[in-house]
């Protein structure tokens, strides 16, 4: 007969409760767990995360966006991941987000985004006296004044979707800067060609050169592609909203800069100071023989050159002044 009292193994509710903190799971803050939803509450919900005391999630760290309800992302049961926001409270109570994850997914997507040169399209849902405000992937994002291609004031752009490229992407410093003009360039070169004759409007002289509209984007006409003679200064040429002829003579997709030439549609060396018309009416001619040049010279460049080449002096390049973007983004702006 096999004795009872062997049977007596002493085992108590506190040897049990060792048992479960000898193997309980270790949470930190910044892991990323699995858990289940099983309490949905006014302002948030509580989630079995196999701790053990019910963690809970914040109604305001529950999206990226603002919700009203937990039930617009929740579900009773419902199983995902969750952030793990901070540590045990005084009630042994764990703080949970989705918000962190959505937010840390969305900077890896705009880093591909921009990665990819990738043209995005967003709603301006507000702006201030920098430029607009828009929401990419659920991040804020910002178009500075400069980087706004349109004749409409700033304020009446609230509600219009608008084609985006990205010039800053800095998760560290929560800066999204995007560009309104870049993307519109890169459309526009889209349908252009190098050598190709235009049609624009002179809409700014500076020093340097002329901004010319062609089809609503901006090139520029550099001072030394207006003639092959000396000029001290584009106004003794040009006047703002003269329409004139150009060439393009180069396309910087990735700078969004159109580059524009007279000079190479002269038929004589200072025809465009002494008599434009003459270079108008001629410009498709002249043109034309730009384009054979090239191509001759781009044939003659497939040929490996047997001459000792001579130095030539690099032709001054055309460059567009463009606003630098402000070191520090307003508070306001920065990514929720």
């Amino acid at each position: 007969m096999v004795n009872q009292n062997t049977l007596d193994v002493g085992f108590t509710h506190e040897d049990f409760a060792a048992l479960l903190d000898k193997y309980d799971y270790h949470f930190s803050p910044g892991d990323v767990v699995a858990g289940t939803v099983f309490s949905l509450e006014p302002r948030g919900a509580l989630i079995d995360i196999g701790a053990k005391t019910a963690a809970y999630i914040p109604i305001q760290e529950m999206s990226i966006n603002r919700i009203d309800a937990p039930e617009e992302v929740l579900q009773s049961n419902e199983t995902r991941e969750f952030f793990i926001l901070a540590d045990e409270n005084e009630d042994g109570q764990l703080t949970l987000s989705i918000r962190r994850i959505e937010y840390m997914r969305a900077w890896e997507r705009v880093r591909q985004l921009q990665a990819e040169d990738a043209t995005v399209r967003s709603l301006v849902f507000a702006t201030n006296r920098g430029g607009a405000l828009v929401r990419i992937e659920g991040l804020r994002g910002f178009i500075p004044g400069s980087h706004i291609s349109t004749r409409k004031p700033k304020e009446e752009l609230v509600g219009e979707e608008l084609p985006l490229k990205f010039l800053e992407v800095d998760e560290e410093r929560n800066r999204l800067v995007l560009s309104h003009r870049r993307a519109l360039v890169e459309r526009k070169m889209n349908r252009l060609e190098v050598g190709e004759v235009v049609i624009g409007t002179v809409r700014g002289i500076k020093p340097y050169g002329a901004f010319i509209d062609i089809g609503g984007v901006s090139g520029l006409l550099h001072i030394s592609e207006i003639s092959h003679d000396h000029i001290d200064t584009p106004h003794s040429v040009f006047n703002v909203n003269d329409e004139v002829k150009v060439m393009i003579i180069d396309l910087d997709a990735e700078r969004g800069r159109i580059s524009l030439s007279t000079k190479q549609l002269e038929p004589e060396p200072g025809d465009m100071v002494k008599n434009p018309q003459v270079v108008y009416d001629k410009a498709e001619e002249m043109a034309a023989k730009y384009r054979e040049n090239m191509k001759q010279q781009a044939q003659g460049a497939a040929i490996p050159a047997i001459e000792i080449p001579v130095a030539v002096e690099d032709a001054p390049v055309a460059t567009e002044e463009v606003e630098a973007i402000p070191e520090a983004i307003p508070e306001a702006i920065e990514a929720e």
